[in-house]
């Protein structure tokens, strides 16, 4: 099981009562499974794939990634889980403005200690990068962005893939290509994928959904 997660609880502080955004939430993810999480705005989505990407610690409950227990690691050791194990895409792109896309696909390869560049050849290839390794991300479009978070996420090879809201800022025909791409390549790779999405249709393309809803998955 590459994610286990068992009667998390997550609480904030709002200067009256500690507000519970998860309660006794539990879920797993299996090599080569897609999932989707979806749920309304403020549900906890992206509070929940924070705490199994090892961004983030619950008040509760375990987590385990690839068979390590994250409950009790410090920053360093979680740190480490998220280099070796996790390949995170956000919305936001959070692209590396001064490195041109060859430099971005390879940054979270390298820092893993896994940098391969025939893989990285063909992740480019298969994003339809190749012709545009040379520029900075202000040169691209928002869909050529993505698709170069999408690689720099796989270029280490990780066990799981997660994704918050990937093609939240594409239109529509973008981030149907997007998707498809992360499918295929998340399917090539025989990693898991864990996407948060508040889209029904790219959810229909996972091979499992789950909804987060008053802190309790459905």
């Amino acid at each position: 099981m590459l994610v286990e997660a068992k009667g998390v609880r997550k609480r904030y502080s709002t200067g009256g009562d500690p507000l519970t955004v998860l309660d006794g939430v539990s879920l797993q993810l299996a090599e080569g499974e897609t999932l989707a999480l979806t749920g309304e705005s403020g549900s906890g989505k992206s509070t929940l794939l924070h705490l199994l990407a090892a961004l983030d610690t619950p008040d509760e409950g375990t987590i385990r990634l690839d068979g390590v227990q994250l409950v009790g690691l410090d920053d360093a050791g979680l740190a480490a889980q998220r280099r070796q194990t996790v390949g995170l895409v956000f919305q936001q792109f959070n692209l590396i403005p001064a490195l041109d896309v060859r430099a971005n696909l390879a940054f979270q390869a390298r820092l893993a200690g896994r940098h391969d560049a025939a893989w990285q050849g063909h992740l480019a290839e298969r994003l339809g990068l190749t012709d545009c390794l040379g520029r900075y991300p202000e040169q691209l479009s928002g869909g050529q962005q993505q698709r170069v978070a999408i690689g720099r996420a796989l270029a280490a090879r990780p066990r799981v893939l997660m994704a918050d809201e990937p093609t939240g800022n594409l239109d529509e025909a973008s981030a149907d290509a997007v998707m498809g791409l992360m499918l295929d390549l998340v399917a090539e790779t025989r990693a898991g994928l864990l996407m948060v999405t508040h889209s029904s249709l790219l959810a229909g393309r996972l091979s499992r959904r789950a909804h987060l809803s008053g802190g309790h998955l459905a």
